[in-house]
């Protein structure tokens, strides 16, 4: 039994993942969000923790992750820099060293071609904040693994493939089903991709932009 904290507990992808841990684990959760009363559904549940706060408040984030063994980051915004370097700065604090941190494609200039160029310009406004906290990760001193997942799908479909951060981007979508998945390998093994940066896609979903554009 491990105990697992995530941070950004109301994304998408977080959710998915909370009810895999909850159904196939005995890890016990701390979930941090803001307006904690969203996952209301969690309160009387004896192995769950839920912390209100705000991810920009250090001290709050060291105290909610003391003993915990794993951190799961699904923030995300223009500010993700600033919000990095808070859980960076907790994580050294709280003599954490294990962090899961979901980016996104582009985060290191990996998506070659047409959909590279249409990827640049549909998130223009998140790409320095990616890519801010990509170098924060990478000067760090914790063990993180990188997750940089395609355009998001709700598709209730695991089904996946990975590149590494020396090899170009491949399709344009991937389930948050997919997405989970591949963060719940990371926390049932710890070992698995330590201080890499991880792409996510959808085989055989090769384009110019993600299907529904």
């Amino acid at each position: 039994m491990k105990k697992i904290m995530i941070i950004g507990a109301n994304g998408g992808t977080a959710r998915i993942l909370i009810e895999r841990l909850l159904a196939e684990t005995t890890d016990k959760l701390v979930l941090f969000l803001r307006q904690a009363n969203r996952l209301a559904q969690y309160e009387t549940n004896p192995r769950v923790t839920l912390v209100d706060g705000n991810v920009l408040d250090t001290a709050a984030l060291r105290l909610a992750m003391q003993g915990v063994d794993v951190v799961y980051s699904n923030v995300g915004g223009t500010d993700l820099g600033q919000q990095t370097q808070s859980i960076l700065t907790a994580m050294h604090e709280a003599n954490q060293t294990r962090l899961i941190f979901i980016s996104a494609l582009g985060a290191h200039h990996e998506v070659p071609g047409k959909f590279g160029n249409w990827n640049e310009q549909a998130i223009a406004a998140f790409l320095p904040g990616f890519r801010e906290a990509a170098k924060l990760l990478a000067a760090s001193d914790i063990v993180y693994t990188e997750l940089r997942p395609a355009w998001l799908t709700d598709q209730p479909e695991i089904d996946y493939e990975t590149t590494n951060l020396d090899e170009p981007f491949k399709g344009t979508e991937v389930s948050r089903a997919s997405v989970a998945d591949y963060a719940f390998k990371l926390i049932e093994n710890p070992k698995l991709a330590e201080r890499a940066s991880v792409g996510l896609n959808r085989p055989n979903t090769d384009g110019d932009k993600p299907s529904w554009f």
